[in-house]
């Protein structure tokens, strides 16, 4: 196993190597110049700002200038771009909705690369959940992790510097929490879409799987694999939506019957904070007129164990026919996802995979029965920890046997093994720690709209949380804007 030293361990303090002042000075100059073309201000422009539903009005009425949008457009992803690191390709806006494409997914005329260094290819075709998209265009394949499951993507969490933005779609949330992209495609196994949009304070939506969506889409787990699309506030996904080939436009005045699995309520599931924040959020939900119960979520809860196993089955399998044409050095903690898979065997897995069909076939009843449209769970049992306070994990995949086991497997298998939508949504920010919170909402089959007219629901009895892209040395947010 490789070690990685820190270059600014290795180098002398700025200032304290022997240089002439007249040299110095000239360095110092050739690297403002080299930086220039990327300066720009710090504050997002307040034309990008705008909720996407008042900048199509506003640009409708004539009252923005398109091309003075596409401009401060072009500027300020650049500018952002350098200092947050979403992209692997990034393109100036011609028109229409800013999209950005997870470097998992083939768009036509951009390379995929998988998160790999070496690495690419170059499609003939874009991907089939593109093929629906009108009036957005593609300005940017976006980062992702080794292979879908590496560790570490190198982006910086626009909102809460602080934090790691997590997951394989990394790039994805990233890239919209920055606004370089007003929306953004990512791919959602376990979470991937869900966690890093959580972190990021956006909202992310894992859409019911189907096959048909998944041509053009690296196969980690082709039972599991489904798209994710991410927006700044729910009211921007809503609105975007239907420009993704998502249906028609998302429902206002629905009431749903919501339950919160009794099973968080056993020792030890959740950290106290994260059990505050599910309360808070049921008051939130039961305030816009849902109606909200205590429920056991049963066989989908059991389920969360089986989804991992079956990811990491899947990814080591699909390694035996990828490691030929793969030439770069893959990170130990890739390596170590994928032999977790390696120790799936194949009795085991046939079981797996048994038990997800009687599972999927049951779902109706598992919602009647229980007299729920959808269920309400944390993203995680506990507050995402801030940069340098935790181990650096030896991999994305949970090893049974771990003594934080349990936790780690956490509760967005939940929508994966059933093949179900999902949406994670801001619901806070911790006053002590400055970390974002999340929920999440796993609803049945195609009721994507439902989903983000409850989280757009949340976020207007929520308020404003104020977030806003910030400089990498801004001290974290406070959390007083909280109810």
């Amino acid at each position: 196993m490789s070690t990685q030293t820190d270059i600014h361990q290795t180098l002398p303090a700025p200032g304290t190597a022997p240089a002439s002042a007249p040299a110095a000075a000239a360095t110092a100059d050739a690297v403002r110049d080299f930086l220039s073309p990327t300066a720009a201000e710090d504050a997002l422009p307040d034309i990008l700002a705008l909720p996407l539903a008042e900048r199509h009005r506003a640009l409708s009425a004539g009252e923005i200038d398109p091309k003075e949008l596409r401009a401060r457009a072009a500027d300020w992803a650049a500018h952002a771009d350098g200092r947050y690191r979403a992209c692997v390709e990034l393109r100036e806006p011609t028109g229409g909705l800013r999209l950005g494409v997870k470097d998992t997914v083939d768009a036509k005329g951009f390379a995929t690369r998988l998160g790999l260094r070496h690495y690419r290819h170059h499609p003939r075709a874009t991907a089939a959940v593109l093929r629906g998209v009108r009036h957005a265009e593609v300005v940017a394949k976006v980062v992702t992790t080794e292979l879908n499951i590496g560790v570490g993507s190198g982006c910086v969490n626009p909102f809460f510097p602080h934090i790691d933005p997590a997951g394989s779609s990394t790039g994805s949330a990233v890239a919209v929490a920055a606004n370089i992209c007003d929306v953004s495609l990512g791919t959602d196994v376990l979470g991937s879409v869900r966690w890093p949009a959580g972190r990021c304070g956006v909202v992310g939506l894992r859409v019911t799987h189907h096959p048909r969506n998944l041509p053009g889409v690296f196969p980690l787990s082709p039972a599991m694999d489904a798209p994710g699309w991410v927006a700044r506030t729910a009211d921007d996904l809503a609105f975007a939506l239907p420009h993704m080939g998502l249906g028609e436009p998302v429902p206002t005045g629905g009431r749903l019957r919501i339950g919160i699995p009794s099973e968080l309520h056993r020792d030890g599931v959740l950290d106290p904070e994260i059990a505050q924040a599910v309360a808070r959020t049921a008051e939130l939900l039961r305030a816009a007129g849902h109606h909200v119960v205590v429920a056991e979520l049963g066989e989908l809860w059991d389920c969360r164990a089986d989804a991992w196993q079956m990811c990491a089955r899947d990814a080591w399998d699909g390694f035996q026919h990828w490691r030929s044409r793969i030439e770069d050095d893959l990170h130990e903690s890739t390596f170590a996802a994928l032999r977790a898979g390696a120790e799936v065997d194949d009795q085991e897995y046939a079981a797996i995979r048994g038990r997800m069909t009687r599972l999927r076939a049951s779902l109706p009843a598992a919602f009647a029965d229980r007299g729920v449209d959808a269920w309400l769970l944390p993203l995680d049992p506990a507050l995402p920890r801030p940069r340098g306070t935790t181990p650096p994990a030896a991999s994305t995949i949970p090893v049974p046997g771990d003594p934080r086991y349990d936790r780690e497997i956490g509760f967005t298998p939940v929508a994966s093994f059933a093949g179900l939508p999902a949406i994670t949504f801001p619901s806070g920010v911790d006053p002590a720690s400055g970390a974002p919170v999340a929920m999440q909402l796993v609803a049945g089959p195609d009721q994507e709209g439902a989903l983000v007219a409850a989280a757009r629901d949340v976020s207007h009895e929520l308020g404003d949380l104020g977030l806003r892209p910030r400089g990498l040395d801004a001290p974290p947010p406070r959390g007083a804007s909280e109810k």
